[in-house]
């Protein structure tokens, strides 16, 4: 029974967590995997993992696909996460940068990686068991089908823990970011699931940091900036890019050209120095030169996690700091996070 694998349900950001007997029938809060999101659909002869965005991920996990359709007790669609786990027993956490390296064209390289790295699945939905359509019933319903479907199924298939007590989800939202995760997600207990629809709650780490401005690419269209880069000093005193401001509105764009004029460095006959930023498979062939700026300039942003010496995702500007000397902008000013081992999150 091939089954069609609908849009995932999504989440919208909220500050802090929510106060659960504000939404009708109160809601559920799990942790928020750091991962790919996969809807694994298995019809008792075949597993297709379906994504967030039209391609497909069953050819970048082998190793899945084999745990899928050994493990699963009948037929099913479940949404999950797909996680990559690194470090020593006792001292694991979710690796982003290990992940991301499993989307890659080479077969040879994908069998090499699902040995070196591999992957597990975390289940937090079911929206099909059997015959049964499950979409339409209750998070609380579904969630209870889940447990019974998988609750006994051995690792590399987890099943997400959950808790309705506000004040625990939000130790979580502390303690878990050492393992690598990424907040926390509420979800209404007497919803359908909602594919599409951003009927879930997300509450995620936010913290502001002051870095320097050290280029800009231009937008897109051929006007105005598009994003801004910007570094921290590193202990030997080395500029580190670590991240881009974006989103910027079409006004914004324009004046930051010439707000920043000033600041470009140029060449002994005046034409502005540019470079090239770094490439991933994500860039393809996107143009990623950069006007090179002298580093003077500090801004404060928002950002949720650091990953190695760089900013996980694009951060948001607070506001221009011309209080601050340049080189004050350091790494010593962010937040260290404590360690914190997958195992006690998985449990």
């Amino acid at each position: 029974m091939p089954y069609d694998i609908p849009a995932p349900m999504l989440a919208k950001s909220v500050p802090r967590v929510p106060d659960p007997t504000k939404t009708t029938g109160g809601l559920s809060f799990e942790p928020k995997w750091d991962g790919f999101r996969g809807l694994i659909a298995w019809d008792g002869e075949s597993i297709e993992i379906g994504s967030r965005g039209a391609k497909p991920l069953t050819r970048y996990f082998p190793e899945l696909v084999e745990a899928f359709s050994r493990l699963l007790p009948e037929p099913c669609l479940i949404d999950g996460e797909i996680v990559v786990p690194t470090g020593e027993p006792g001292a694991q956490k979710l690796d982003w940068e290990a992940l991301s390296q499993r989307i890659h064209p080479a077969a040879s390289r994908v069998a090499l990686l699902s040995e070196q790295t591999p992957a597990m699945f975390i289940a937090f939905d079911l929206l099909a068991r059997g015959e049964r359509d499950l979409q339409g019933e209750p998070f609380e319903a579904r969630r209870a089908e889940l447990v019974d479907l998988l609750g006994d199924v051995p690792h590399p298939m987890h099943v997400t823990r959950t808790t309705d007590d506000p004040a625990v989800a939000t130790g979580w939202l502390e303690q878990f970011e050492g393992a690598g995760l990424d907040g926390v997600v509420a979800k209404p207990l007497a919803q359908p699931y909602a594919p599409g629809k951003r009927t879930m709650l997300k509450i995620k780490h936010a913290r502001t940091a002051d870095v320097v401005a050290l280029g800009y690419r231009i937008h897109k269209s051929g006007q105005g900036v598009g994003s801004l880069l910007v570094g921290l000093y590193s202990e030997d005193g080395t500029l580190v890019q670590v991240g881009g401001v974006a989103a910027w509105t079409d006004k914004k764009r324009l004046e930051l050209i010439d707000d920043l004029e000033p600041l470009v460095d140029r060449d002994a006959e005046g034409r502005p120095t540019t470079g090239e930023g770094e490439r991933s498979r994500f860039t393809g062939s996107k143009d990623v030169s950069f006007v090179a700026l002298r580093p003077e300039r500090v801004l404060e942003v928002r950002y949720d996690q650091l990953e190695g010496h760089r900013f996980r995702h694009t951060v948001q500007f607070e506001r221009w700091r011309p209080d601050r000397d340049a080189r004050s902008c350091t790494y010593e000013q962010l937040d260290r996070v404590s360690a914190y081992d997958l195992a006690d999150v998985l449990v």
